[in-house]
């Protein structure tokens, strides 16, 4: 039985030593110092507030991508033992004690080491030479710019990481295609590639450009297998369903688990709850759930409300109306109906209140038991503190001419009735005889004798003028008009009226509402709304100093300055190795060229590289052209601010390129030992010159040493850069 005991266990493994010495190499650059400076650093000052609000689980909402990369960056923290107890409110503030500095910057920093091994092995995956991977790998070592970017609390550097493991990761599995089909290792890297994609994308919306092209490769890939009679139909159903699966189903649930994660760890309220609906904001702990938890479930005839408007945008506002009641006559001469304003007014107040009426009885309490209001119902909206109907009739709004004038009536004793009847009609219902639900219902009120519906005509106009104290203009709008949420409303607060006199009510009004039961959404309704609050909330674009066209990228007409040293001339700037760049766009110009002439060449049957280099030659170029455009070209059609910082993802793929081109021109071009000998030395020349370069900006790349005057004004190679220098 111990007979195996009679020889030595024994293990071997094959250990790349280029790989492994270009990932220390790589951890070198980005962590070497990595706490230095210890202040905050360009966008730190943004992505800060969030790593805190995570610390405290306080919600928030950031229009500019998904979780996922924010919850990275909250990790570094976490681990680092952060509290969040830090003010992120000024680029090159000085970092408290308690601050991790390290910790924080540590996972962008690995994350762009870990590129200089990934570029490395996706060209020997694309059946490169290990010279040309390793010139590869040595050029995204030397970059300056994302040296720079991958030593900050920044998300370019984990963005970059996940794009280029998921394109190394399909390469892997595609390699293994042939011979190895539904293998453990054919399917971890199918997996990893779905997985590394989802990531990408969950860090910042720009790795979705990534996830497509990689789709495309996989559904030409695909393509030619249906062309391939080795294949059974069985066979390729079930590659279908494997790629199915990974690239697609799994994906989209490691989508939605970033936002179940997000949603699960930030469950108090925070500054950023007013932009989303009173459901959402009652779902948070604290704040609104402080007064909405338990309230009665179902809108009675007297019921007291308040009524929030669903738009919430660009701030959220409640029904209102007060004593004073519009002018006689407007600035513009016209005359209005002198009836008492109804306005929409962003903040809680008791003049919020209003009281659902049964227009047949005149009681303005809950009956026992309570009568719901209905879809389609009529009822009459009482002010609960002047006790006035809410009314809309033929006059013309102050700020809308073109819309009805709404007010609370009062009988002046002359020809205008009152015209106070509305049916409610429940936008969300499920059927024609839903119950208008607190909170859950998103209502119009439609006027039974105009057909007007209850609009906040003021949140996307201007507010009223002082006479209605800057509040927001309520109007009647035709249903001709079409829909827009400003027509609709939901019941935020609501409580079953008791009192019956006026002065009891208006105690009632004053007093909290109370609690007994909880109310909660579904993760999808909360998941749906905050996905879509992400994809339409924009903050209005400004120009910043440092914002720069698409069209400067290319040539590194602009750079950041990321830090500036309060007393020496040591600073911190977004800026690349110029070489690197400049060969990248020839690398990128030669390879065009080339293709177009070889694919002329071969119209007309001449054939000037053999099959299989042709074939290495496109793939090459699907992933590194393809790379490059698919996160370029996109910028050129979006509106919003952009940086230099945007161009790196196209930059790492086009920094591919160029070892794809050396080789292939010393393998197909240069036809003698003399010219290849010769382009060998220009290689190892140009290579020298990068290197130069990179060592001249490093100062400039990690804050030290610190330069003379005269030392920055030489690192200033063009008049476009702004390079600080402080005044003598």
């Amino acid at each position: 039985m111990l007979g195996f005991l009679k020889k030595p266990i024994v293990f071997t493994a094959e250990i790349n030593i280029n790989l492994v010495a270009l990932t220390l190499m790589g951890l070198m650059s980005r962590l070497w110092g990595l706490a230095y400076p210890r202040a905050v650093v360009f966008d730190e000052v943004y992505y800060g507030q969030f790593v805190s609000l995570y610390m405290k689980r306080i919600f928030f909402v950031d229009d500019s991508g998904p979780p996922f990369g924010h919850m990275l960056l909250a990790l570094g923290g976490y681990l680092g033992g952060f509290d969040g107890n830090f003010l992120w409110n000024r680029i090159g503030a000085e970092y408290n004690t308690n601050v991790p500095v390290w910790s924080l910057r540590l996972l962008p920093a690995l994350a762009g080491a870990l590129c200089v091994p990934l570029a490395y092995q996706i060209l020997v995956e694309l059946r490169f030479s290990h010279c040309a991977a390793l010139g590869a790998a040595l050029l995204i070592l030397l970059e300056n710019s994302l040296i720079t970017q991958s030593r900050f609390m920044l998300l370019e550097s984990i963005l970059i990481f996940f794009i280029l493991l998921a394109v190394l990761s399909y390469l892997k599995f595609y390699n293994l295609q042939r011979h190895r089909s539904f293998s453990g290792s054919w399917w971890f890297w199918l997996l990893l590639t779905g997985v590394a994609c989802s990531c990408a994308v969950g860090v910042k919306y720009m790795g979705l450009f990534t996830y497509m092209l990689l789709l495309a490769i996989s559904g030409l890939h695909f393509w030619h297998m249906i062309g391939d009679q080795s294949f059974s139909n069985v066979s390729l159903m079930c590659h279908f369903l494997a790629r199915g699966l990974a690239l697609i189903i799994i994906p989209m649930a490691m989508y939605l688990s970033f936002f179940y994660v997000h949603l699960t760890l930030l469950y108090r309220s925070g500054p950023h709850d007013q932009i989303m609906t009173s459901a959402f904001q009652a779902s948070l702990e604290g704040g609104l759930a402080r007064i909405t938890q338990g309230q009665p479930l179902e809108v009675a005839y007297g019921s007291q409300i308040t009524l929030r408007n669903v738009l919430g945008k660009p701030m959220q506002c409640w029904l209102h109306s007060h004593t004073n009641t519009y002018p006689i006559r407007y600035e513009n001469g016209r005359g209005s109906s002198h009836q008492q304003q109804v306005t929409c007014y962003p903040f809680k107040d008791v003049n919020n209140w209003w009281i659902v009426k049964d227009p047949g009885m005149q009681q303005l309490v809950v009956s026992n038991p309570p009568r719901p209001v209905r879809h389609g119902h009529i009822v009459q909206l009482v002010h609960g503190i002047t006790t006035r109907y809410l009314n809309t009739h033929d006059v013309a709004a102050p700020l809308s001419p073109h819309s009805q004038e709404v007010s609370c009536y009062i009988d002046y004793n002359i020809s205008m009735p009152a015209q106070n009847l509305w049916r409610v009609e429940i936008v969300n219902r499920e059927s024609d005889t839903d119950v208008w639900k607190t909170i859950l219902s998103e209502v119009r009120f439609v006027h039974v004798n105009t057909s007007a519906v209850l609009k906040a005509s003021g949140l996307s106009g201007a507010s009223l003028p002082e006479w209605g104290y800057r509040q927001l203009e309520v109007v009647g709008e035709k249903l001709s008009k079409g829909y827009h949420q400003s027509m609709v409303w939901n019941v935020e607060e609501h409580r079953y009226g008791k009192s019956q006199e006026q002065k009891e009510r208006e105690v009632e009004l004053h007093s909290p509402t109370q609690m007994d039961i909880s109310k909660n959404l579904s993760f999808m309704a909360k998941f749906t709304e905050l996905q879509w609050k992400i994809l339409t909330l924009k903050n209005e674009d400004t120009e910043h100093k440092y914002s720069s066209s698409a069209l400067d990228w290319i040539t590194m007409d602009t750079n950041i300055a990321y830090w500036l040293h309060p007393t020496s001339g040591a600073q911190i700037h977004l800026l690349g190795n110029i070489v690197t760049w400049a060969s990248a766009n020839i690398a990128a110009l030669v390879y065009l060229g080339l293709s177009l002439w070889y694919l002329l060449r071969r119209r007309r049957k001449i054939y000037d590289i053999p099959e299989d280099a042709w074939q290495l030659w496109v793939a090459a170029g699907g992933i590194s052209v393809g790379g490059w455009a698919v996160n370029y070209l996109p910028f050129f059609l979006m509106e919003k601010t952009l940086f230099l910082y945007h161009y790196l993802p196209a930059l790492t793929f086009q920094i591919l390129l160029i070892p794809v081109v050396l080789q292939h021109l010393s393998d197909h071009l240069c036809r003698s030992l003399l010219l290849k000998n010769m382009f060998s030395a220009l290689v190892v020349a140009w290579f020298s010159s990068v290197y130069f370069v990179y060592r001249t900006f490093s100062p400039v790349t990690y804050g030290e040493p610190s330069l003379s005057v005269q030392e920055l004004k030489d690192l200033r190679w063009k008049d476009s850069w702004n390079i600080l220098i402080r005044k003598q």
